[in-house]
Order: C-alpha cells, then sequence, then structure tokens
C-alpha cells in the first residue's frame, strides 16, 4: 500500500505546476503559429495535457508503470523537455488527422519546431518515432468527442436557436476561459467532468460579456435543464472558473452584484 501511495504522489505531482504551464503556453503558441482551428486546437489540448501528461509517470520505470506494460524509448529515457516540446507538437499533428480533411503534413510541424524547439532539433523520423510512442503511452485513447469543447461549441449552438440573448455571448470568450483554465495547474481538474465543464464555461462566458441590463434569459436552469447537472454543482464550478478567470479585485466586484443568472 506505502508503494501504491508513493507511486500516486509521483503521478499527481508530475510534471510540476511551472512546467505544465510552459507546456501548454507552447502548444498555445504552435496552435497560434499553425492558424489551427479551434476543434483542433483543443483536441490536441485534450490528447496532450488530459491524457498524455498523467499516463507518464505510470508508463516510465521511476513511477512503476502500473498502468500497463512499461513504455521504453529514447524520447522518455532521459525525458528532457525539447521531448515534451515535440510530444505537444504529435498531439496538434494527431488532432489533425482526425479533423481536418488535409492534415498537417509532418515536414511543416518540423519546420515549426525547428524554430520553436530551442534545445534540439528533431528529424521527420523522429517526428514519426514520437507519435508511436505518444500511442503507446496514451494506450491509443484518442476519442475526440469527450472533450469541453465539443460539448461547449454544441450548447453555444443551442442557446442561440432558442434565444437571440445567445448572439450576444462571445465564443472568443469561452475558449479564453479554456485557455485560462488548461494553464493553470489546481484547476486542471475540471477537464474530467468535460461536459459540466462546457456548461459551466458558457454560464461563466454569459455573465461576463452579457451586459447585466440584458440578463433576460434564465441561463443556469436552462443549462441544467440541458446537460441535467444540478444548479448547485454548476454554480460550484462557475465560481471556481471565475476565481481563475477574474482578478481579485474584479471578483470582490462580482460578489457586490446581484449574481441572479
Amino acid at each position: 500500500m506505502d508503494e501504491d501511495r508513493a507511486v500516486e504522489a509521483a503521478a499527481s505531482a508530475w510534471p510540476g505546476p511551472s512546467r505544465r504551464r510552459r507546456l501548454i503556453e507552447f502548444l498555445l503558441h504552435a496552435s497560434t503559429r499553425l492558424d489551427l482551428r479551434p476543434v483542433v486546437k483543443y483536441t490536441a489540448l485534450s490528447f496532450f495535457a488530459d491524457r498524455l501528461l498523467p499516463s507518464l509517470p505510470r508508463k516510465m520505470g521511476f513511477c512503476g508503470a502500473r498502468g500497463g506494460r512499461a513504455v521504453t524509448s529514447w524520447l522518455l529515457e532521459p525525458l528532457r523537455y525539447s521531448n515534451l516540446e515535440l510530444f505537444a507538437l504529435v498531439a496538434v499533428w494527431i488532432a489533425s488527422k482526425i479533423h481536418e480533411l488535409k492534415p498537417l503534413s509532418v515536414k511543416s510541424l518540423k519546420a515549426l519546431g525547428d524554430r520553436i524547439i530551442a534545445d534540439q532539433h528533431f528529424t521527420c523520423r523522429d517526428f514519426a518515432n514520437a507519435e508511436l510512442v505518444f500511442m503507446e503511452v496514451v494506450e491509443y485513447n484518442i476519442g475526440s468527442l469527450n472533450i469541453a469543447f465539443t460539448y461547449l461549441e454544441e450548447l453555444l449552438v443551442q442557446f442561440r436557436e432558442i434565444s437571440k440573448i445567445g448572439d450576444l455571448l462571445n465564443m472568443d470568450v469561452c475558449m479564453e476561459i479554456l485557455d485560462i483554465l488548461y494553464e493553470t495547474e489546481d484547476s486542471s481538474w475540471l477537464f474530467n467532468s468535460p461536459c459540466q465543464l462546457a456548461a459551466s464555461a458558457l454560464v461563466t462566458a454569459y455573465a461576463i460579456s452579457v451586459p447585466k441590463q440584458r440578463w433576460e434569459f434564465p441561463i443556469l436552469p436552462w443549462v441544467t435543464f440541458t446537460t441535467s447537472y444540478d444548479e448547485e454543482e454548476i454554480m460550484k464550478v462557475v465560481l471556481t472558473i471565475l476565481m481563475h478567470v477574474l482578478k481579485p479585485d474584479d471578483m470582490k466586484g462580482k460578489g457586490e452584484r446581484d449574481f441572479n443568472i
């Protein structure tokens, strides 16, 4: 039991808030440079941040490889920071293969990697090898339907179909919320329930971007009816999101308002 606890502790501490944030920022920067569609960007984030990073400790010798057989590769032994950046680009590559009729070429990814990975230049063969290692680490779990962005997009479409207020809700605000949450280590757990997170992000974006005098649509009851989550569950996540998205002074101001949404 002590060994199991040690393994779990090592896994939960990996890769650390500072390193994780820099890796997410790296992937977001690459997404901007490649002009990715949002669905590709958030699928890549899900593959990398929600699946690869948490799985790596259990697939490497220092953490017991409890989640199945160990994955051995020069890309993991040693696991250099530049190798993690390579895996981030591989996540983008895989996501583009799923969502684009004309996926990104390995040459375009290599060219970008040569510019933004500081410590090492990887070959096209390295990218292909990294893709195989990536797939082995996540145990070929590359389903792309159960991600927060997909649910959020569907909810916003439904909202706009039933209310003109939906036109006031900016999708860019919704995506900015997701980006901030991905960058924040202690909010990463929210992505374990992508549908609930999407519903809560929509409510948060409504509160932030729709003028209060236009708060005529019962967004919270509608979201809970549509997703089958309790209002209390949604509001807990909304408040958690607001704590990360708004500055302390802004949050104080919110608390003084009638937050009846």
